[in-house]
C-alpha cells in the first residue's frame, strides 16, 4: 500500500509522473540512454527545458507579456540573495510574515536599507499582517504567499506602485491569482512542482538592469535569460520532472481545476479540526494555508496513540515543524481528496476510542 504522503518537502508527486521519471532514467526518450547521463545540451534535454519553461508561463497565464521563466539552482535561498543583488539599489520593503520571509530579510540587508513594513513576528507567525502601508520610494515590495512552517497564507495581496515580488515556494500553481501583479515570482521545486534541485523564477524582463553595483555572473538574472536557463548545468532531472508535473497539471485542467480540489481537501481537514474536541488549529482562521495545515491535540497525553493510529492508516510526514510542533498536514496539489479523508477518519477513530 502507497503511503498518504503529508510531507511538507519533498512534495508528493503524481504517481504517472513518477512513473515517467523512472522510465527515463533508464531510457529516455527510447534514445537507449538515461536522462541523468545525456549531455544538457542535446536536442532532446534541450526540448525539455523550453517545454518546462513555456508550460509555466502558460499556466500562470503570462505567456507574451513581456515574462521569462527560468530554472535555476540552489533552492529559494539563494533566491533571497538573488532578488536583492538584482533590484536593490537603495531601500526595499518588506513583509515578514515567517521564517522564510526573515530570512529573506537578512539576506537584502546587506545590499540596501530593509524597511519591514508588516510582522507577525510578536505571535509566532500565527497571523497575516493586514494594516501596513508600502512607501512608493522603494525599489520592490517582497512577500511570501504561503508560509509552510506555520501554515498560514496570505488570501489578498496589497496595492502598490512598486515592484512587487513574491516567494511562491509552497503554494505556486495552486491557486487562481492575478500573476500579471508580480514582477518576480520564485519558487522551489520541491514543495509543489518536483524534486529538490530546482526553483522556478518568473521574472518581468523589465525590471532589471537598474542597480548601480555589478552583479556577478552567476548571480544575475539576466546572464540566465540571455542563455536559456543554460548558463551552467542545469539540475537535469529535476527540470525534467518538473515538466512532467507541470504537463499532468494542465490536463488536468489547470490552476483553475486544482484550485477547486484544493479547495475540498483544506475544507475536509480544517472542518474536522474544528469540529473533534481533540484537536484544535494553530493559526488563526482566517489566514490558514491550504497547503499546509497545522493542528494540534488539545490533550497532549494521546499524542502517542495517535501517531500510533497513523502509523496504522499509512500517514505519512505528519509532525509539525521542529520550531512550532504539533502536526501539519501539506495537502500540496498531487496528495488526493482520499488521503485526507484516511486522516479524517482517523481522527474520528481517535476520538471514538
Amino acid at each position: 500500500m502507497k503511503k498518504h504522503n503529508f510531507s511538507a518537502g519533498p512534495c508528493i508527486l503524481p504517481q504517472e509522473v513518477l512513473q515517467k521519471a523512472s522510465e527515463a532514467i533508464i531510457n529516455f526518450n527510447n534514445d537507449d540512454l538515461s536522462l541523468i547521463e545525456i549531455s544538457h545540451r542535446s536536442k532532446s534535454f534541450v526540448n525539455v527545458m523550453e517545454t518546462g519553461r513555456d508550460l509555466a508561463l502558460e499556466l500562470l497565464g503570462l505567456n507574451n507579456k513581456g515574462y521569462k521563466a527560468l530554472f535555476l539552482q540552489g533552492g529559494a535561498s539563494l533566491e533571497f540573495l538573488m532578488v536583492a543583488y538584482n533590484l536593490l539599489n537603495k531601500k526595499a520593503a518588506y513583509l515578514n510574515t515567517g521564517t522564510w520571509s526573515d530570512k529573506a530579510i537578512k539576506e537584502a540587508k546587506a545590499f540596501g536599507e530593509v524597511i519591514e513594513v508588516g510582522s507577525s513576528k510578536d505571535k509566532g507567525y500565527s497571523y497575516i499582517p493586514k494594516e501596513f502601508s508600502i512607501p512608493d520610494d522603494v525599489d520592490y515590495f517582497h512577500c511570501t504567499s504561503n508560509n509552510t512552517i506555520v501554515g498560514t497564507q496570505i488570501k489578498e495581496f496589497p496595492k502598490t506602485k512598486v515592484p512587487v515580488i513574491c516567494d511562491m515556494s509552497s503554494d505556486i500553481f495552486s491557486r487562481q491569482l492575478d500573476f500579471e501583479k508580480f514582477d518576480l515570482i520564485y519558487a522551489g521545486a520541491q514543495k509543489n512542482m518536483g524534486p529538490a534541485g530546482a526553483t522556478l523564477i518568473i521574472i518581468k524582463e523589465d525590471i532589471l538592469g537598474k542597480v548601480e553595483r555589478h552583479i556577478p555572473s552567476m548571480l544575475n538574472y539576466q546572464t540566465h535569460i540571455d542563455k536559456d536557463s543554460m548558463f551552467n548545468t542545469p539540475s537535469v532531472f529535476a527540470v525534467y520532472v518538473s515538466m512532467l508535473t507541470l504537463q499532468w497539471l494542465k490536463d488536468l485542467g489547470g490552476i483553475k481545476f486544482i484550485e477547486s480540489v484544493n479547495n475540498q481537501k483544506a475544507s475536509l481537514l480544517y472542518g474536522e479540526i474544528d469540529r473533534n474536541p481533540l484537536f484544535k488549529g494553530i493559526v488563526a482562521k482566517e489566514d490558514r494555508s491550504v497547503m499546509n495545515a497545522t493542528f494540534d491535540l488539545t490533550d497532549p497525553s494521546l499524542k502517542d496513540k495517535f501517531d500510533e493510529m497513523c502509523i496504522h492508516a499509512g500517514i505519512n510526514g505528519l509532525n509539525g515543524h521542529r520550531s512550532v510542533g504539533g502536526y501539519r498536514a501539506s495537502m500540496y496539489n498531487a496528495l488526493p481528496l482520499y488521503s485526507v479523508q484516511v486522516l479524517v477518519d482517523t481522527m474520528q477513530e481517535l476520538e471514538k476510542r
